[in-house]
């Protein structure tokens, strides 16, 4: 079965050592993530920049209010242009996503690539064209909205 993709790009008026600081603190994850998801990194030492073997650990209420465990790997970092996540447990039976960073006139490119599958066989096909893709997008839909409160909507330099 193949893997489910969404991909994203938002233009951010920001330095990009700035964006990539917000985005590399695991702290910041609760505040790009829309609150009724009831999301929360529960790691006791995750630090304050993310890095290659870090795992975080959250819980989060995906659907209908129910809590998951979720933990997740970051596998790859190259400062200021990009990292990746995976889950190790948590609700997808395949989620990678990376983050990429490039510098452009007037702020930064922020691209997201997340390659997800969801468990359950017909079942969680069923789902996923159901609720689970446009829940996702949502919360895209919705960190793009907080990402433009916080560093600006986007005013082509041109």
């Amino acid at each position: 079965m193949a893997a489910h993709v969404i991909k994203t790009v938002q233009k951010i008026p920001a330095q990009l050592d700035e964006l990539w600081a917000f985005f590399s603190d695991p702290a910041n994850l609760i505040k790009i993530t829309p609150p009724s998801m009831d999301f929360r990194v529960t790691s006791v030492h995750h630090g304050k920049s993310i890095y290659a073997g870090q795992v975080i650990e959250y819980r989060v209420k995906p659907v209908a209010g129910i809590s998951v465990y979720w933990m997740t790997e970051i596998t790859h970092v190259k400062h200021g242009e990009y990292f990746v996540d995976e889950q190790r447990k948590g609700p997808y039976s395949l989620w990678h996503h990376q983050h990429h960073f490039k510098k452009i006139d007037g702020g930064v490119e922020m691209t997201d690539i997340v390659h997800y599958r969801i468990p359950f066989g017909m079942i969680g096909r069923l789902a996923d064209k159901l609720f689970v893709k446009k829940k996702l997008q949502g919360i895209f839909d919705y960190r793009k909205e907080i990402i433009e409160k916080t560093f600006g909507e986007w005013k082509d330099p041109r």
